[in-house]
C-alpha cells in the first residue's frame, strides 16, 4: 500500500498479485480497480476534478446517508461522499487478497446538515473480485431513517452494445416521467435512462461486447440503472460530451421503498460483489 496525492487529494494504492486499486481518502471513494491482465471495470471521467468538497466523477462514489433527493435538508446523495474518511487498516489476506477498512463518524460538520450520531464501517476487498461491505451504526438515542447507494459506474466498450440481465419483471420508478413501469425483457439503451428498481432479489449481469459483469448484493432490494445520454451528459460536470457512450450505472441501493430506519443502538449492512 502506498499514500499518493493527486491535486489535493490523498488516495490510496493498493496491488496485489490478482487486481490494483486506487481509494480516496476523501469519500472513501474507489475510482480505479483493475484485475491483473484486464482492463479497468470501473470507468473515470478523463475530466474528473480532484478537488476538496467536490466528488470525483466516476468509480464508486458512496451516496449515503441519503440517495439522491431523499431527503430535502441535504446535498443530493447526502455528505459522505465528500467527506474526509479515515483508514483504519489495511490486510494483506494473502497474495490475491487486500482488505482496506475505512470508517466515518459524526462529526461538528456532520451535524449541521444531519443532526444524528453515527458510526459507518466500509471494507472494501481488492482481489480476483471486488467487495464492497457498508455498515451503518445508529449511535443516537432517536431512530433515523437511511437511504444509500454505491453509485458504480461500470465502464464498457459501447452504450449501444450493452444489455443488461436479472431486472426481468421487476417494477421500477421512471425518474425522466415520476411513472411506476414493469421491466419487459432486459434492459437496453437508445435513450437517457434513469430507473429505481425494486423487489429486486436476483443476480444482475452487464453484459458488454468485451466482457461480463456480475453483481450480487445483499442487505439491499432496489438497483438503480442510470446513463444520461447525449443532451444530459454534455450538461454535466467533470464529463466530455461523449462520455455516456463509454460507462453505465448500476447501483446497488436501498432506495425509496428500500429506505431502512434504523433504531438507536442497531446496524444495517449494504453489500455489493462484482465478479
Amino acid at each position: 500500500m502506498q499514500y499518493k496525492l493527486i491535486n489535493n487529494l490523498e488516495y490510496i494504492e493498493i496491488t496485489n498479485k490478482a487486481a490494483s486499486a486506487k481509494i480516496a481518502l476523501q469519500g472513501a471513494h474507489i475510482f480505479h480497480y483493475q484485475r491483473v491482465g484486464e482492463a479497468p471495470l470501473l470507468w473515470l471521467s478523463e475530466i474528473s476534478e480532484y478537488k476538496k468538497g467536490k466528488a470525483i466523477r466516476g468509480g464508486v462514489p458512496i451516496c449515503w446517508p441519503s440517495f439522491g433527493n431523499n431527503n430535502p435538508q441535504l446535498p443530493q446523495h447526502g455528505f459522505a461522499r465528500v467527506m474526509m474518511w479515515r483508514c483504519d487498516k489495511v490486510d494483506e489476506i494473502d497474495p490475491y487478497t487486500t482488505k482496506v477498512t475505512f470508517s466515518l463518524q459524526d462529526s461538528q460538520e456532520s451535524r449541521v446538515l444531519w443532526d444524528y450520531i453515527f458510526q459507518v464501517k466500509y471494507v472494501i476487498t481488492i482481489g480476483k473480485t471486488l467487495h464492497l461491505e457498508l455498515q451503518t451504526t445508529n449511535l443516537d438515542t432517536k431512530p433515523f431513517t437511511l437511504s444509500q447507494a454505491f453509485h458504480t459506474y461500470f465502464q464498457i466498450s459501447s452504450i449501444e452494445d450493452v444489455f443488461i440481465e436479472g431486472l426481468e419483471e421487476k417494477t421500477y420508478l421512471d425518474a425522466l416521467t415520476l411513472k411506476s413501469e414493469l421491466q419487459d425483457g432486459s434492459i437496453t439503451f437508445n435513450g437517457e435512462v434513469d430507473r429505481v428498481y425494486q423487489g429486486v432479489d436476483d443476480e444482475i449481469i452487464l453484459n458488454d461486447a468485451k466482457h461480463q459483469v456480475h453483481i450480487q448484493n445483499s442487505g439491499s432490494k432496489s438497483v438503480v440503472v442510470w446513463n444520461p445520454w447525449i443532451k444530459k451528459c454534455a450538461s454535466m460536470s467533470a464529463m466530455q460530451p461523449e462520455a455516456y457512450k463509454e460507462f453505465v450505472c448500476i447501483e446497488s441501493a436501498n432506495a425509496y421503498e428500500d429506505k431502512r430506519e434504523l433504531q438507536p443502538q442497531s446496524s444495517h449492512t449494504l453489500k455489493a460483489v462484482l465478479i
